[in-house]
């Protein structure tokens, strides 16, 4: 069964942030119909990372969603997709705040044609920001949020977090409002505008970092490389063949870690004995940590570490995570039959439901290959009025 089966979605956005909303929505079996300009259509499909020329960003991004072209530049182009509106449940945009007033297609707009519509509009600062006229794209998200500003060793410069978080977690958020609507909906009635921002999304993840500022201190947090704000040790260590990582908060895990390091005299130790003075004498505990993890190879300082119950991990590659017994068992790389590019493997939800299982339900669409279809079937379009529209460049 499909959490959201008989959903219909209209997606107008390009890129990441929006299409990674809506391939979300479309695992839980959501209808979405990607809308595209007819020349090129979205960006993503430029192939960086590609299978016989097909873009695999897009393919991830886009998976079981069927794909339509329209100019929305073109009266009649517009009128196909208001058509299309008073048949939808939701419209996702992430065009830069003002662009879809100026098409006719703000929410008051799409309000008039479809009461019942949820609205969803991702942007850079969002629709009342006093920057809301700026671009933005991750980099700047990420930078403006006060995520750069702790990412990075210290005393090297800010660095941007090594995967496109404000995107990604603005998708994140804005799936779950979706969703949230719909909820209401089905109990009052009532449709509604969501508006995300990406620089909120970020600053919304800066937890200990913000709440030290927030807090009596008012302490303005810097790079500190890998390692926790107040907890320690939390942080990457080296033995003689590569790194690992040890993550302990409170005293029993430190206990441990000493125990298997044959130091159980650094439980007494002044500068140790609790988690926030550990935190503050970082340096010295992690030259201890390397005296000892130094004569050992990784693999080694994970199964004692291990046996003793103290969390620690390998660092794995991007390679290592992808072909892992983990990602294996649960299914996180989902094999898809693209009609290009063949057999790939992409992405798969991380949630797993007992009952509405989240499905891929097909290969990301090529440019328009949905769009007779759609016009037939939603909108009664017959063959020659079709073709009329793509001899008129509107599909």
């Amino acid at each position: 069964m499909s959490a959201l089966k008989n959903v219909k979605i209209l997606d107008l956005t390009r890129v990441l942030s929006g299409p990674f909303c809506t391939a979300m929505l479309a695992d839980m079996g959501a209808e979405v119909i990607k809308v595209e300009h007819p020349m090129g259509g979205d960006g993503a499909r430029e192939p960086s990372a590609a299978v016989n020329g097909e873009s695999l960003y897009f393919m991830s991004l886009n998976r079981g969603k069927k794909g339509i072209t329209l100019n929305l530049k073109d009266k009649k182009g517009l009128e196909i997709l208001k058509s299309l509106i008073k048949k939808s449940d939701v419209i996702v945009e992430n065009f830069r705040p003002g662009v879809m007033g100026k098409l006719g297609l703000s929410y008051p707009d799409v309000k008039k044609i479809n009461p019942g519509i949820i609205y969803a509009s991702i942007s850079g600062f969002g629709q009342d920001s006093p920057m809301k006229h700026l671009p933005a794209f991750d980099l700047v998200a990420q930078a403006m949020g006060g995520i750069m500003s702790i990412n990075g060793q210290k005393g090297a410069p800010p660095t941007r977090v090594g995967v496109s978080l404000g995107d990604t977690s603005t998708a994140l958020y804005t799936a779950f409002a979706i969703v949230t609507a719909l909820y209401n909906r089905e109990k009052t009635g009532y449709g509604q505008s969501i508006d995300v921002s990406m620089v909120d999304s970020i600053f919304s993840l800066l937890e200990m970092s913000l709440f030290s500022y927030l807090g009596d201190e008012k302490e303005v947090q810097g790079r500190m490389g890998s390692r926790h704000p107040t907890s320690y040790p939390y942080d990457v260590f080296e033995a003689k063949d590569g790194y690992f990582t040890i993550a302990t908060f409170d005293n029993t895990g430190f206990s441990r870690l000493c125990e298997v390091m044959d130091r159980a005299e650094l439980m007494e130790d002044e500068r140790f004995l609790t988690d926030t003075i550990r935190g503050k004498n970082d340096a010295a505990l992690k030259e201890i940590i390397h005296s000892w993890s130094n004569e050992l190879t990784v693999e080694q300082v994970l199964d004692i570490l291990e046996q003793a119950r103290v969390p620690a991990s390998p660092i794995y590659n991007i390679q290592q995570i992808a072909e892992s017994d983990h990602i294996k068992a649960r299914e996180m790389l989902v094999p898809v039959d693209h009609p290009v590019a063949g057999p790939t493997r992409i992405p798969a939800m991380p949630v797993k439901f007992s009952h509405t299982r989240a499905t891929i339900q097909g290969p990301s669409p090529l440019l328009g290959e949905h769009t007779k279809e759609v016009l037939k079937n939603e909108l009664g379009f017959d063959d020659q009025f079709i073709k009329k529209l793509a001899d008129n460049k509107i599909i």
